[in-house]
């Protein structure tokens, strides 16, 4: 293992960013790369960059990802390479992914493309959902037409070096509603006089827990959670008119995330009707399912092999989310995960921490990608 990426790595994690505010993070990421004398650099929005390697003869466009942003945790870690960002850690990976696609550079240099083009994309605030949405509308993204792009991701529970795939949708769709439901306060020694959502409050969970169990009005699993309630004020003299309630809607398969939000939106309706409360509906942190494409599968599969690499189909998506999915809708991709190790801790747990050693093995499978899409007659 390269010690240069080890302690690249380190010193990503020590100095942290959260999105879209990834500046000192990419003139690192810059100084690195740079090095591997790539033949264009591009801006892409606020704090992403392109690194582009061209062949001399016409070919494929390929691309690999990784994410520059941390997470607003605090860290609870011992390592002399402790964030020193208060309240601001990497401790979903992305040191990590960003060491591999540095690295990467480093092999690309030593053997540089013979057609078409590699690029190597470090994207801003993949935490927050927009990174890779903007990224996908950037006129200088759109104008690099890729071909294929490839990420990884690192995955605490599954053995160290395993690579997980699956065809068609590798992480689930979500997002965030608000609801808000507004009523008329009235004293609280006479309550009939006001609209209380109380009641509605009730009945939406209720319904929303009956909506997800319903088995046959989708194709595989989905899920709301309830995470925040608020209703009215802290005064003991007032019966409340007003409410918020936010839920995490959650699909394996796009097609599902649709029904369940029309259902979800239908049960507000009638009950707020019901209630005589007005109320309004909003949504953020919108992640599409990401979709994997069966070539791309394939590609990576055997790339994992050529290294006998232990391969693991998936036979169901994973229940989190992922930015890249933006990425899916439109190109042909693949998200494949990195085994980190079967006792390593959860992402975005305060101790996480990425395992070094994996690091070596993702460059490899990217590489091995690489010269089977730049070296071989595949088109």
């Amino acid at each position: 293992m390269n010690r240069n990426i080890i302690e690249l790595r380190h010193f990503l994690h020590k100095y942290p960013e959260v999105s879209n505010r990834e500046y000192k993070t990419m003139e690192t990421i810059t100084g690195f790369v740079n090095t591997s004398s790539p033949d264009e650099v591009l801006p892409i929005c606020k704090t992403g960059k392109a690194f582009i390697y061209k062949g001399k003869l016409p070919g494929k466009t390929l691309m690999f990802r990784a994410e520059l942003d941390a997470l607003p945790i605090t860290e609870h870690s011992s390592h002399s390479y402790a964030s020193v960002n208060k309240n601001v850690a990497h401790l979903c990976g992305h040191d990590g992914h960003m060491a591999i696609l540095a690295g990467l550079s480093q092999m690309i240099a030593a053997k540089r493309p013979e057609r078409g083009k590699v690029i190597l994309l470090f994207q801003p605030a993949e935490e927050v959902e927009q990174g890779a949405r903007d990224v996908v509308g950037d006129p200088v993204f759109q104008s690099m037409e890729a071909d294929y792009i490839f990420a990884l991701h690192n995955i605490p529970g599954a053995e160290k070096h395993r690579i997980l795939l699956k065809t068609g949708s590798f992480a689930a769709a979500s997002k965030g509603m608000t609801i808000k439901l507004i009523g008329k306060t009235s004293h609280a020694a006479e309550p009939e006089n006001g609209i209380s959502p109380e009641n509605a409050i009730s009945m939406i969970i209720k319904n929303f827990h009956e909506l997800w169990q319903k088995k046959q009005l989708f194709k595989d699993m989905v899920l709301l959670t309830i995470i925040h309630i608020c209703m009215g004020e802290i005064s003991f003299g007032t019966s409340p008119g007003y409410a918020e309630l936010r839920i995490t809607l959650r699909a394996f398969e796009n097609d599902d995330m649709e029904r369940l939000t029309r259902e979800a939106e239908k049960i507000i309706h009638g009950i707020s009707e019901m209630e005589k409360l007005r109320y309004e509906i909003a949504y953020n942190e919108v992640f599409p399912a990401t979709v994997n494409n069966p070539d791309c599968v394939n590609i990576a599969a055997r790339a994992a092999k050529e290294h006998n690499l232990k391969v693991e189909f998936l036979q169901k998506p994973f229940k989190w989310s992922e930015d890249f999915a933006y990425y899916t809708q439109k190109y042909n991709t693949c998200l494949f995960g990195l085994g980190g190790g079967v006792h390593l801790s959860q992402l975005h747990n305060p101790d996480y921490d990425f395992p070094d050693e994996i690091m070596d093995t993702g460059m490899k499978v990217f590489y091995k990608i690489y010269q089977e899409i730049n070296f071989s007659d595949h088109e």
